[in-house]
This record gives C-alpha cells, sequence and structure tokens, in this order.
C-alpha cells in the first residue's frame, strides 16, 4: 500500500497500529455487549417470573386476608353469642334464685300448714264421735226418699244392724229392706264424714263377709260430708257413694226442671 500524502512511512505504520488496536477493542466491547444483552434478556425473563410470581403471591394474600376477615366476622359472632348466653344464664341463675326463694316460702307455709292440720285433726278426733252420730241421724231422715227419687229404691227406713259371722259381730251404720222393680233388696250402708280409698276398701271388706247371709240382693252404699276421687275409683259401680249436700241438690235441680 503506497504511503498516504503527507504521512511518513513511520507515522503510517502507526497510525495502522493504533487502528487495529482500536478495532480490536471495538470487537471486545462488541462481545461484552452481546453477553450484556443476553444477560439482560435473561434478567428480563426472570423478572417476568418473579412478577406473575408475585401476581400469585398477590392473590394468596388477598384469599387470605378475605379467610381472615371472615374468621373475624365468625369470631365476633361467637363473642356476640356467648355473650347472649352468659345474660340468659345470668337471668336463668336469677330466675332460680327466686324459686328457690318462693320454694322456701312454700316449705315454710307448708310446714305451717301441716301443724294446722294436726290441730285440726285432734279436734275431729275429738268430736268425731258426736260428729259421726248426728251424720247417721242426717243419713236416716233424707236418704230413703232420695234413694227412691234418684235410684229406684223403695226402703221405708234405715238403722243400725249387726250380723253374726263366724261368731264375731260385724255391724253397719244402715240397714234397711226395701224392694226396686217389684225385686227385695236390703240396703247396707256405711256413713263416714270423710270417705277415702282405705274406708271403701274396709266396707267392701265387711260386706263380702255378710253377702253369705244375705237373702236379699244388696245395695252397698256410703254416706258422708266428703267424698275423694280415690273413694270414687275404689267403690267402681257397686257401691253408691252419696255426699250429704247431693240429695238437696238433685232434688232441687229436678224441681226447677219441672
Amino acid at each position: 500500500m503506497a504511503a498516504v500524502t503527507g504521512l511518513t512511512a513511520e507515522m503510517y505504520q502507526a497510525v495502522v497500529a493504533v487502528v487495529d488496536e482500536r478495532v480490536r477493542e471495538i470487537r471486545v466491547t462488541r462481545e461484552d455487549f452481546d453477553r450484556l444483552a443476553k444477560a439482560l434478556s435473561t434478567l428480563a425473563q426472570a423478572q417476568e417470573r418473579t412478577e406473575a410470581r408475585m401476581g400469585e403471591l398477590a392473590r394468596a394474600q388477598a384469599r387470605t386476608e378475605a379467610r381472615v376477615s371472615e374468621l373475624a366476622e365468625a369470631q365476633a359472632r361467637t363473642e356476640a353469642r356467648v355473650s347472649e348466653l352468659a345474660e340468659a344464664q345470668a337471668r336463668t341463675e336469677e330466675r332460680v334464685g327466686r324459686l328457690e326463694q318462693a320454694m322456701e316460702r312454700l316449705a315454710e307455709a307448708q310446714a305451717r300448714t301441716e301443724d294446722a292440720l294436726q290441730e285440726l285433726s285432734r279436734q275431729v278426733g275429738a268430736l268425731s264421735e258426736n260428729v259421726g252420730y248426728g251424720l247417721e241421724d242426717i243419713a236416716r231422715v233424707v236418704l230413703p226418699g232420695y234413694l227412691q227419687f234418684r235410684y229406684g229404691l223403695k226402703v221405708s227406713r234405715l238403722e243400725r244392724r249387726l250380723f253374726q259371722v263366724d261368731g264375731e259381730a260385724v255391724e253397719f251404720d244402715l240397714y234397711g229392706e226395701g224392694s226396686r222393680d217389684g225385686k227385695p233388696i236390703a240396703v247396707l250402708g256405711e256413713v263416714k264424714s270423710r270417705i277415702y280409698w282405705r274406708e271403701v276398701v274396709q266396707f267392701r271388706e265387711r260386706l263380702e263377709r255378710v253377702r253369705p247371709q244375705m237373702i236379699r240382693e244388696a245395695v252397698p252404699l256410703m254416706f258422708g260430708y266428703f267424698i275423694d276421687l280415690t273413694a270414687m275409683e275404689a267403690a267402681q259401680e257397686d257401691i253408691l257413694l252419696i255426699a250429704s249436700y247431693q240429695p238437696a241438690v238433685d232434688m232441687q235441680a229436678a224441681a226447677m226442671e219441672r
């Protein structure tokens, strides 16, 4: 190659050397650039993956926060329910307290009632014999007419009667012979101021003892001031139970119907 005008051969060689060195430097820089570009591409891909992962994490975080919010609401509802139950428990305990106080007062009243009943029992015991005979007198007066009116039993009079059974006397407060529908009957009665299950059972036992001696159809009855429901169950349908007020009430009702 001819020397460039104005340059000596030495200068030309120096310029060529500089240019070659610069070209080598540029080549090295290009290789570095390519590596850098590749690294940047890899970094961009990693960034995309990171952003995608961050999106997943953000969505997971949103779901977690929503779940936490639901749990917080559930906790609030639970606390409200617990508060309601606590209030209900307090009201229940208050009612139980009042009930216990009422039960104590009732127990005291029951004790006073039992004392009063014991006193009444003593008084009734002292008067029972006189009351019994007085009640028998009432029965003898009112029952003949009432038995005919209510049951079609014709009995002229009622009196006490003793039966001998196996050498033992069995007494009835009321006994009277008569008829019903033309057939002979015999009324056997017991008079008690208060008639309960036990009195009916005892009366039935006495009836069974004398039945073998009866030649007439027996019509058993019990007459008293008070007749308990247990007595009605024990009497069933074969023993008449008549309260002392019943004849007057039934006959007055019949008179009003007329």
